[in-house]
């Protein structure tokens, strides 16, 4: 049975995007060689399928499908794996000249079951804050992983929705990097 992996790129004070959505403290050396691709690439190796939301697939789009291994290190098996677009506006999900994302709709926490019990590894959810919320709340994450960003912004997006029932977490591991960022993974319990 596959798990459901949140991970998010984060700031210090907990936010997942800037007032306006920006994302422009993110470092670099997220797409960079060195231990954050490093990571992300060993992480990924262990991965079934990427779910995304609808916003953060009209995001990816832009990039991921026209990157490849020369220019990015993470392209090939981002755009190797199945991906799955959990939506209620999009009729279909084309991801450049790769095999396109599927488009899920009904209830995610139904989705996330059907998947779970579909993959027998991980399945990544980057981003998509929605609906990592619906997930959450619905019991339906397996293990969070967030890239602790060395910046505060004082206001922007909140990474979670703040109506959340209360969770408890186990520390599975803390790693910094050279570049100031710690990926901080946890378990549920």
């Amino acid at each position: 049975m596959g798990r459901i992996i949140v991970e998010q790129h984060v700031t210090a004070d907990g936010f997942a995007a800037g007032p306006n959505g920006e994302l422009d403290w993110v470092d670099a050396s997220v797409s960079e060689p060195g231990p954050m691709v490093d990571q992300a690439l060993a992480e990924l190796e262990h991965a079934d399928a990427i779910l995304l939301g609808a916003n953060t697939y009209q995001l990816f789009i832009g990039y991921w499908p026209h990157a490849t291994a020369q220019h990015d290190p993470l392209a090939e098996p981002i755009n190797r794996l199945p991906k799955h677009i959990i939506s209620s506006t999009l009729g279909e999900a084309p991801w450049g000249h790769h095999a396109p994302a599927t488009v899920e709709t009904g209830d995610p926490a139904d989705i996330a079951d059907q998947l779970k019990a579909h993959y027998e590894r991980d399945i990544i959810l980057w981003g998509s804050l929605q609906l990592a919320s619906a997930l959450l709340d619905a019991g339906r994450v397996d293990q969070l992983r967030l890239r602790v960003a060395p910046v505060v912004l004082g206001r922007g997006t909140a990474l979670w929705d703040a109506a959340l029932l209360p969770r408890h977490l186990t520390l599975s591991s803390a790693t910094p990097l050279p570049t100031g960022q710690v990926t901080l993974i946890y378990d549920f319990a």
